[in-house]
This record gives structure tokens, C-alpha cells and sequence, in this order.
């Protein structure tokens, strides 16, 4: 039997508990307080129907686990066959999950299953757009919190099976001190001094600067250890892997698109940080048709 837990991309984590809770959350707001109406008046219960779910162009497959999770939680009697897991790249046209059962459960399932596998599809495909930009170099491109409320854990997975890394999940994680952190606490010093103060020595702290000058200032306290260089041009950001000299770790942050990611990458710096991965991916062609 098919299982969401055998569809995940290999080498990126996915709860099941954040898939179940999704797929029930969809579910529940899809199907409301009666269900399909339409199947129910219009298709005999007791109707079986095989679909397949069709990649529509070209790119990387995200989201299968929990369409799987959506028609098994509809009817314990469908029958699942994938032709892919996560992370595997198709071309247009190309099969990616058989589903035959119930006919009523098949189309109650099939909008949730697409916006599922459509909008993470969407971000693996940009994701790993963005990856192949940094060919030859060893920079990371990472995912930001700019993404959708309640479905943080599922897109941020979705990076990985692009070929991404993950930032922080929450703020509960890691120490990033921003701008207005370093505004209210009256300086990267004292920031950088209380936040050292304050954590234990498993927890990484990470500061932003906007200038070369804030980030000599960071460098001569010692207490960082990752600098993000927040919207800095690409000169800019080539003296300061020249500053820093692999004192700390550095993340380009802001103007981090597909067109500038190459320079980036060139400059030497660890990270890029781009939240369009989360926030403007498009959504993935994907359809479920009835296979007559």
C-alpha cells in the first residue's frame, strides 16, 4: 500500500503530524458541512474511477505525500500508484499518481490534492531554478518566513525538494537580529552583548548590517556567528567576504532574485536568503483526469 511517508523527498524532513493536519484542515474547508453534492447527486455510490494526475509542464515534483494523504483520508479503498516521489523532475505530460476506487472519492479529493501538489510543485520548480544558477559555486540558496500562514512546514519542505536549504522556522529557533532589534536595543554592540547573555552555547546568533561599517563593528566584537548583508550591491558584497576573511558566516539577503542569484553566488558569500521562492513561486500545471 502506498503511504505518504514513501513519496517524500529523501533528504527533507516532513512531520506526519504536519501532513495529516493540513490535509484535514483542506478537507474540512473544501468539503464543509454536507460534502460533494455534486458526486453525491450525480454519480451511484457504489461507481468506481481510475484517474491519473498529470504534470502539465516541466519541473520538480513537491506535494505527493499529501495528495496520497487526501484520498486515503476520503476512502481507505483507493488504490494509489505513483510513478515519482518528491524532488524528481518531469516533463510535460508526464504521469505522476494512478488513483482507482470510489468514484466519489476520487472527485471529492481531486481540488485539494491539486492545490497541494500545484503550489509546492510551484516551489520546487523556482527553487531549483534558482540552484542551478549557482553552479560552481558553494553558496546555498535558503527559504525565508515570508511564507503562507499555517503552511510554513510544507513549503519550506517544498525548498528542500527544489534543492534549497531552509533559514529558521520560526523565531523560536535561531537569533537573527534585525535592523529594528539593533534600533531599540541602542546598537549592534549591546544587541549582540545581551543576545550572547541570554542564549545557551547550542543556539547560533545571526545580526544584520547594511553597511561595511556595521559589519567591522560586528566583526570586532567576536560575538556573531552569521552576518546577513542586507541589500548590498555586488561590490559591496565582495569586500565584505574580503572583510571578513572567514571570520563568520555571510548571507546576502534582499535583491535575491534569478537574475542577480548568479552574481551573488560569484562574490563568495555562503547564503542568499530569497523569500519569492515562498512568497511568488508560481503555481505548478497539474491535473487529475478521469482515465476512461
Amino acid at each position: 500500500m502506498t503511504t505518504p511517508a514513501s513519496l517524500l523527498h529523501p533528504e527533507a524532513f516532513l512531520s506526519p503530524l504536519a501532513i495529516g493536519e493540513a490535509v484535514q484542515r483542506a478537507l474540512d474547508e473544501d468539503l464543509g458541512r454536507a460534502g460533494d453534492i455534486t458526486s453525491i447527486a450525480t454519480i451511484p455510490e457504489t461507481a468506481p474511477a481510475r484517474a491519473v494526475l498529470i504534470a502539465r509542464q516541466a519541473g520538480v515534483i513537491a506535494g505527493l505525500p499529501l495528495a496520497v494523504a487526501t484520498f486515503q483520508k476520503l476512502s481507505p479503498d483507493l488504490h494509489i500508484q505513483p510513478h515519482c516521489c518528491d524532488g524528481a523532475t518531469v516533463a510535460s505530460g508526464e504521469h505522476v499518481l494512478t488513483i482507482s476506487g470510489p468514484a466519489r472519492a476520487v472527485l471529492a479529493g481531486e481540488r485539494t490534492a491539486l492545490n497541494f501538489v500545484g503550489r509546492l510543485s510551484g516551489i520546487a520548480t523556482l527553487t531549483a531554478d534558482y540552484v542551478r544558477h549557482t553552479a560552481g559555486t558553494r553558496m546555498r540558496i535558503c527559504c525565508t518566513r515570508k511564507t503562507t500562514p499555517g503552511l510554513r512546514a510544507l513549503e519550506k519542505y517544498a525548498v528542500r525538494c527544489g534543492g534549497g536549504f531552509n533559514h529558521r522556522f520560526g523565531l523560536d529557533d535561531a537569533i537573527l537580529i534585525k535592523d529594528n532589534h539593533v534600533a531599540v536595543a541602542g546598537g549592534v554592540v549591546p544587541a549582540l552583548e545581551r543576545a550572547r547573555a541570554h542564549i545557551g552555547h547550542l543556539v547560533k546568533v545571526e545580526i544584520e548590517v547594511d553597511t561595511l561599517a556595521q559589519l567591522r563593528e560586528v566583526l570586532d566584537t567576536g560575538l556573531a556567528d552569521v552576518v546577513l548583508l542586507d541589500n548590498m550591491d555586488i561590490a559591496t558584497l565582495t569586500e565584505a567576504v574580503t572583510l571578513a576573511g572567514g571570520r563568520v558566516v555571510l548571507e546576502a539577503s534582499g535583491g535575491v532574485t534569478r537574475d542577480s542569484i548568479a552574481k551573488i553566488a560569484a562574490t563568495g558569500v555562503d547564503y542568499a536568503s530569497a523569500g519569492a521562492l515562498t512568497h511568488s513561486a508560481p503555481n505548478f500545471d497539474v491535473a487529475l483526469d478521469i482515465d476512461a
